[in-house]
């Protein structure tokens, strides 16, 4: 049976004596409400391959995609540039506090990531957790926020910030930029399947009906700074090659950190589809 360590945080384990190629149906259905409980599963050393990555990932459910470089390397192996490169500007959008796919009309459910090449220095992970943040505001802010709800935009979070070339200039692949309507969520969701309320902020939260757009996003800012300023509430995890994790989209928020962007990072990422009920925008169901 496999070991799990606990990490010194509100969520979060490590899970070490498994193999993720080979598991059990009554292991994976432990593996599974593991998840749930911890949010994030961190699995050092198994240096999966793309097909084996994909297999484990659709464990938990339907994927979104299958698989996508997270990568400052060409195909051919050459770095890209660190400034003029719409797939670089991406990578520096995601160094900013966000969850997956609350710009697309249903929001991501999970998300499964793999570390090939990691810098030298930099470039961890960081993951917050939302369900304590929530849990920890005052009833002020509880009430102010309950019934809010919030249009999420790639475009503004993404292209509009970052300057990105046309679609036929650019080697990036615009997903999400396009989305009309922008998707409407609430700022306070409850999990679908433990039930525990969590916050949905982050860089897309664009803006709040019956706000202004600078106090929507002073909002937004306000929310993920008291959610990310707690040390318990937080964890960066630093690669190693052949790391594999499994995160929960639906209360956790996620980052990535910055490093030299003249040395190369590859690394892979399986999207796991959303519920198409319970992750569905309100003014797309």
């Amino acid at each position: 049976m496999f070991k799990v360590e606990k990490l010194d945080r509100s969520f979060g384990a490590k899970v070490f004596d498994i193999a993720l190629t080979d598991i059990q149906e009554d292991e994976m259905q432990e593996l599974y409400q593991l998840w749930l409980e911890h949010a994030l599963l961190i699995f050092p050393g198994q240096n999966l391959n793309n097909e084996e990555q994909v297999k484990f990932a659709k464990r938990f459910g339907n994927l979104e995609f299958d698989l996508s470089p997270i990568s400052n390397v060409r195909t051919d192996g050459t770095v890209r540039d660190p400034y003029d490169d719409d797939i670089v500007k991406s990578l520096r959008g995601n160094m900013e506090w966000h969850h997956d796919s609350t710009y697309m009309p249903i929001q991501a459910k999970g998300a499964v990531f793999t570390a090939h090449i990691v810098p030298k220095k930099g470039g961890e992970t960081g993951w917050a957790d939302c369900r304590a943040s929530y849990e920890a505001l005052d009833q002020e802010m509880k009430d102010k926020i309950d019934e809010l709800s919030a249009f999420h935009s790639y475009e503004f979070s993404q292209k509009d910030r970052f300057g990105h070339k046309s679609k036929e200039e650019s080697e990036f692949n615009s997903y999400g930029f396009d989305v009309d309507p922008k998707p409407l969520r609430p700022l306070v969701k409850t999990h679908p399947e433990t039930g525990v309320k969590c916050l949905t902020i982050g860089r897309h939260v664009h803006r709040i009906p019956g706000m202004s757009d600078m106090e929507a996003q002073k909002l937004a800012k306000d929310l993920e700074e008291f959610t990310t300023g707690n040390k318990f509430w937080t964890y960066h995890h630093s690669w190693e090659s052949g790391d594999a994790v499994i995160w929960d989209n639906r209360c956790l928020m996620h980052q990535a950190c910055p490093w030299d962007l003249t040395e190369p990072r590859t690394m892979y990422h399986a999207r796991l589809e959303g519920n198409a009920i319970t992750e569905a925008a309100s003014n797309y169901l």
